[in-house]
């Protein structure tokens, strides 16, 4: 499946949760905090209203209960609002 967004739409790929706390305490899946840092995998063109101001690879911050979520076999993405994206990640 191939995923074009429409509009002012962009399509994430969330990163890996971290598995371990900085000190080293390994986290069970049910303690890990659903990360909030994604890469963008696909771009709308925008509207008249909105200049799209990411590119796909970059990998973004975005809010924490923005968007859909879509699976895709084994992979699960998220379309979000452009506007929902918070931050890029350089």
């Amino acid at each position: 499946m191939k995923l074009v967004p429409l509009a002012d739409r962009v399509v994430l790929k969330q990163l890996e949760a971290e598995t371990t706390t900085k000190s080293g305490i390994v986290l069970t899946s049910s303690a890990q905090e659903k990360p909030q840092e994604a890469e963008v995998i696909a771009v709308g063109p925008g509207t008249e209203d909105v200049k799209m101001e990411v590119c796909v690879g970059q990998k973004v911050i975005y809010s924490k209960y923005a968007g859909t979520t879509v699976k895709d076999g084994d992979e699960e993405y998220m379309i979000v609002k452009h506007s929902d994206i918070l931050a890029i990640v350089e």
